[in-house]
């Protein structure tokens, strides 16, 4: 698994009033981003918003392994938890798609 990396992929279901928050908040330059840099492992996060469904995201966040991804929850455990309860807000409804690895190519 030398040539692999780590995602998870969450989705939501984002209210109307709170679309443009979302957008923001969870958008590459947002909130989340900046506390996923300060781990390290940390790679990117995608932003993907349905064609038909305007209110439907899906977010996939990269890691160099999951171990990164667990050690950063860890010991940012703190300043995520903040973060997730005043996003709570923006959503109907959030649902964890999984854990996956991502395979590149050589």
């Amino acid at each position: 698994m030398s040539n692999s990396t780590f995602a998870y992929i969450w989705e939501y279901r984002v209210k109307d009033e709170h679309l443009d928050a979302f957008e923001h908040t969870y958008g590459p330059d947002g909130e989340w981003v900046k506390l996923f840099r300060e781990g390290a492992g940390y790679l990117k996060t995608e932003l993907h918003k349905d064609v038909e469904d305007p209110n439907h995201f899906v977010t996939v966040d990269y890691w160099t392994s999951k171990e990164a991804r667990d050690k950063f929850k860890t010991a940012f455990k703190k300043q995520f938890e903040v973060i997730d309860k005043r996003c709570e807000s923006f959503t109907e409804w959030e649902k964890s798609i999984g854990d996956f690895s991502c395979f590149q190519k050589n």
